[in-house]
């Protein structure tokens, strides 16, 4: 069988972002969620905030560690397997990726240090500050990374000439139209997965019993964040789904399934696209309320996949499915925050088992909506690597061969594979330590560390059980 150097190469891209993606959703939230701890740390001297952020910087430094780690190999693959485009849109992207690492890689490396080893060499307010200046670094990270992704899809402000993308507008092409939309949800994204996941260990703490004041308030931290953010995203979505309506109309085609050009779409709750068919198979749908949603009107019109060419439709179902686990994983965020609050009444939601349980196990729910996210808005532009100027196939290594991809992809999933297992395995030891860790390091003379690390390796070695 011939190996077809491009789907290895789509495939090869697609596993490093997914693996890679998951830790900087979870530290853009962890660290807006610990530089407030500090804030309340600093405001009010209750060593209880102090207790927490120590604990939960611990978290932070193997989560940042692991994706540094495997983000590195990203911007290497723009050379290797995707030359074509590398050199067609160096212009753009080329200052994009050098803006990130100057204006926010650059801050988050000197802040960290002083994070992870200051608390107690500086004073109060300079590790609040350096708190901060690491929480700001995870936003301008973000912003210069979505503003090239947008691009991708809704490429305005350049001109290609010569197969080269040259720079006209620079405020066009960095906030280009679906720029505003994509931010916001992937930061909203990133606060709902930092919440999740530290409403989710809370509460196991809670559910055995371990330290369950500082437990509570960390809990209620989050569901007071995910009743304002989950709710928000979802018409945060509303909005980014109209303006992929107006530019990619295509993508959007695929997330409802829909195949003729129409007034008063359904929408499907379920159905099995049949592609090589042209229909969907088993639809169960709500008349009308596809394009109410789309279009805010019951018999307004939605394109339909059969506007374009076969070869440039995206795969349907992945497209189909990917959205609604994504949306349904939202739709349960919404429930858990409407069902804390009902709690709040006598203090139940701390102290309700079945709640705690719930989330406890929607922990991990955040990096499934977010992946599903990715995966609807990258493989849904298919097959255009800059949406409507240059297919995937024009943005390839010419001279790469199937092999070479297949071996490269293989051994990317071996090193991701040991990546993760040490990082997972070191994370757990962490939690299992827990808050009780902090205690025994502060009343036992515990040498200072001095890799990054090593901040969390010391409170395992301690207070670990």
């Amino acid at each position: 069988m011939e190996l077809d150097p491009l789907l290895l190469s789509r495939l090869q891209f697609a596993f490093v972002v997914c693996f890679h993606a998951i830790f900087p959703v979870f530290t853009i939230g962890l660290a807006t969620f610990i530089a407030f701890l500090e804030m309340l740390a600093f405001k009010t001297g209750n060593p209880a905030w102090t207790r927490l952020s120590r604990f939960w910087i611990q978290v932070f430094g193997v989560a940042f560690a692991m994706g540094v780690v495997s983000g590195i190999v990203m911007s290497f693959q723009f050379g290797t397997n995707w030359s074509n485009f590398s050199y067609a849109a160096a212009n753009f992207i080329g200052p994009m990726l050098s803006y990130e690492v100057v204006t926010a890689f650059f801050l988050e490396a000197a802040f960290l240090g002083v994070l992870l080893f200051g608390r107690d060499k500086v004073p109060q307010g300079m590790h609040l500050f350096a708190a901060c200046m690491v929480a700001l670094g995870t936003f301008i990270s973000a912003f210069w990374i979505l503003a090239a992704n947008s691009w991708m899809h809704t490429p305005m402000g350049t001109e290609l000439a010569d197969g080269v993308f040259g720079v006209t507008s620079w405020g066009q092409a960095i906030f280009n139209p679906s720029f505003p939309y994509r931010f916001a949800h992937m930061l909203l994204a990133s606060f709902l997965t930092g919440s999740f996941v530290v409403a989710g260990v809370s509460a196991w703490y809670l559910l055995v019993g371990r330290e369950v004041e500082a437990n509570r308030q960390a809990l209620s931290m989050c569901l007071w964040l995910i009743l304002f953010a989950a709710p928000t995203q979802a018409v945060v979505g509303d909005y980014h789904g109209l303006n992929t309506l107006e530019h990619q109309p295509i993508k959007v085609a695929a997330i409802e399934g829909n195949w003729e050009t129409m007034r008063g779409m359904p929408l499907l709750l379920f159905a099995i696209p049949d592609q090589q068919a042209e229909t969907n198979r088993f639809e169960i749908g709500i008349p009308k309320l596809g394009s109410l949603i789309l279009t805010h009107d019951l018999n307004g019109e939605v394109p339909g996949l059969k506007e374009v060419a076969a070869e440039e439709r995206p795969p349907v179902w992945i497209v189909f499915w990917s959205f609604r686990i994504m949306v349904g994983i939202g739709l349960l965020m919404i429930g858990c925050a409407l069902a804390g609050l009902f709690l709040r009444a006598g203090g139940r939601y701390w102290r309700q088992p079945l709640f705690l349980n719930a989330m406890r196990l929607m922990t991990f729910a955040p990096f499934a909506a977010v992946l599903c996210g990715w995966i609807v808005t990258e493989v849904g532009r298919f097959p255009w690597l800059v949406y409507g100027q240059m297919s995937h196939i024009e943005g390839l290594t010419p001279s790469l061969t199937g092999p070479m991809v297949l071996f490269t992809l293989l051994g990317y999933i071996t090193v991701y594979a040991v990546i993760f297992s040490a990082g997972l395995y070191y994370l757990m030891l962490v939690l299992r330590a827990g808050i009780e860790s902090i205690d025994h390091e502060e009343t036992h003379d515990v040498e200072r560390p001095k890799r990054p690390l090593s901040a969390s390796h010391v409170s395992i070695e301690e207070g670990g059980h």
